[in-house]
Parts: C-alpha cells; structure tokens; sequence
C-alpha cells in the first residue's frame, strides 16, 4: 500500500512538473520515471529470493535499469533527435 501511495504521489508530481517543460524534456523525465519503476519492482523481487547471491543478482540488475534509465534520458536531453545523433532517433 504504501508503495502505491509513494508511486501515485511520484506520478502526481511530475504531471505537475511537466507543465512548464518541452516536450523532450517530458519524454526524458518519462525514460527515467519507468527505469526507475522497473528498477523498484526488480528491488522488490530481490526481498523475496531463496539466496544471496539471487538477491545480489536481482540488486545488480535494478541498478543496471537506473544506469540505463538514466543514460537514455540524459541523451534524450541533450541531442537533438533530427540530427540521428547518439539517441539513434
């Protein structure tokens, strides 16, 4: 429950937030806001293994969604998606 609260707050938040940004800058808080929603589910998961090392293993993987997560995002904001420049857009 109180996850569910957590993540309604978070999504109120940056509707909220997204008001005065472009529309790049939208999709970029977007790419980050799922990673790190994945990343939150993997966690959860990751309280529930059998072993440590399943635990581990699930903990790496999350922090490996934020990492991308954020690179995807930051490359969102700063290459201009008609140049075919790093985003590969």
């Amino acid at each position: 429950m109180k996850k569910l609260f957590v993540m309604t707050a978070a999504i109120g938040l940056a509707s909220l937030a997204a008001c005065n940004q472009t529309p790049r800058e939208q999709a970029a808080d977007n790419i980050e806001a799922n990673a790190e929603a994945v990343a939150d589910n993997i966690e959860d998961r990751a309280d529930y293994a059998n072993t440590e090392a399943g635990e581990d293993l699930l903990e790496n993987r999350a922090d490996a969604v934020r990492a991308t997560g954020e690179n995807q995002a930051e490359d969102m904001r700063t290459h201009d998606a008609d140049t075919n420049l790093s985003n590969g857009m």
